[in-house]
């Protein structure tokens, strides 16, 4: 969740949303070319790597009148954006006045990007829509279990009036404790990492009677699988909806009440499925997600790659009535559970999260987690270029940072690794998180 600063524009962007959510899809297909050439267009005129770009390849913004000719344009990666960083801010804009944030990590290599204020209210809007259409009421109990750096987001007004205010509840906690907490809150709504989900799911079951009933559950940030996702619907007696969404763009696909496939937001990203060879992958088929937004205008992102997998739907309509495009995610950021040595198994992201919280996270290229046993971690570690860390300091601070934040002793060891490349799976995918232990103790 993000602070909103002016209600009145972020109320005008969720209505008119919510509103958009129900077009035709002639209507949705012409309002995305209009904003797509609108986005071109300005991209061109005051972002200088795209007008560079486009000069490069002879490319006018007039040559981009639809979707279909984003082919013309070059796929955007991660590391362009790391070297190009600032020629990559609007001149518009005013980079000190601009949010700064950054990606979860759950990729093991961090990215900083920049947004405006209406941007982030915008952001907040297209979180709410999806919501909303599940049956997310304006004074629904709200259980959002998350990480602390995001506890207080939620603005003066949210808490004072109560309206669509996240109640959250440490990720970093134990499931028996977060269960306790939550079934105190009484929620109708509980939202959070898939995995975390899940270990709350195995909480309730080991409980037998309890008194969690939310109305439904919103699952997100990690694949779930069938399996999973039966049980945690069956341990709560309610339905379990899963979200699509990156750090860069907020929400960008959900399921609607039908719990099928995805609603692309399509009128505030273009999303895109390529294969290895740059070419559009056909319905059904396997592709990398490559997305376009309608709406970052201080720091546009044009056929960025996000790193995950997809497939565009092969069903022309939904039967809830929405002909918002669909697709199906296939694979995304899937990682291990994590077992410590009490017993404990933690979602593989509060371990994304608390490197997050260490004071020389910025000097991370990427990482790698890998627990050799219960009470081993190895933290691997790829610098950025001119990092002058030191290594010793850096390897104290973290040993009493994950000690402190899960509450381990000091038998339990962690090591740190300085290494000039971290490799890729054998599969072309990065693992962050690699527990040769997991399957020892964790089974639904």
């Amino acid at each position: 969740m993000v602070k909103i600063t002016n209600y009145f524009r972020a109320a005008y962007y969720l209505v008119s949303m919510l509103r958009r959510a129900r077009w035709k899809k002639d209507k949705l297909v012409k309002y995305q070319n209009k904003m797509l050439r609108n986005m071109v267009r300005y991209a061109y005129e005051n972002v200088p790597f795209y007008h560079e770009t486009f000069n490069k390849l002879k490319i006018k913004p007039k040559d981009i009148r639809s979707v279909e000719d984003l082919e013309k344009l070059p796929i955007l990666r991660k590391d362009d954006i790391r070297r190009n960083l600032n020629k990559l801010i609007s001149r518009e804009y005013d980079v000190s006045k601009l949010k700064m944030l950054k990606t979860s990590g759950s990729t093991g290599e961090p990215l900083i990007f920049y947004i405006s204020a209406a941007e982030d209210e915008f952001r907040k809007a297209k979180h709410l829509r999806a919501n909303m259409a599940l049956g997310q009421r304006f004074r629904d109990r709200w259980v959002t279990i998350t990480a602390p750096i995001h506890f207080n987001e939620a603005t003066k007004l949210q808490r004072i009036f109560g309206f669509y205010t996240p109640l959250p509840v440490s990720v970093f906690d134990d499931p028996a404790v977060q269960f306790s907490h939550i079934e105190k809150l009484k929620p109708s709504i509980i939202d959070g990492y898939a995995s975390s989900l899940l270990l709350l799911a195995r909480e309730a079951e080991k409980r037998g009677k309890h008194d969690v009933r939310p109305k439904f559950m919103i699952s997100g940030a990690e694949v779930i699988d069938v399996g999973a996702r039966q049980f945690i619907e069956e341990m709560f007696s309610a339905p379990l909806y899963d979200q699509y969404a990156t750090s860069e763009f907020e929400r960008l696909a959900w399921q609607c009440e039908e719990k099928d496939e995805y609603h692309i937001d399509a009128d505030t990203v273009v999303l895109e499925f390529i294969d290895k060879n740059g070419e559009r992958v056909g319905p059904g088929e396997i592709g990398e997600i490559v997305c376009t937004s309608l709406f970052n205008y201080a720091m546009p992102f044009i056929r960025y790659a996000v790193d995950d997998l997809g497939r565009p739907s092969g069903t022309e309509d939904c039967a809830c009535g929405r002909q918002l495009p669909l697709m199906k995610i296939i694979e995304g950021r899937k990682n291990d559970v994590v077992v410590l040595p009490d017993g404990r198994i933690m979602s593989s992201v509060t371990f994304i999260a608390g490197m997050y919280q260490l004071s020389f996270y910025e000097d991370i290229y990427k990482f790698r987690i890998i627990q050799k046993d219960v009470d081993h971690f190895r933290f691997l570690v790829k610098l950025r270029d001119g990092s002058s860390l030191d290594l010793k300091t850096a390897e104290k601070e973290l040993l009493e940072h994950f000690r402190r934040l899960f509450g381990l002793d000091e038998e339990v060891r962690f090591e740190l690794e300085v290494l000039k490349d971290i490799p890729l799976d054998r599969s072309g995918k990065f693992r962050v998180i690699v527990s040769e232990v997991a399957n020892r103790f964790v089974s639904l």
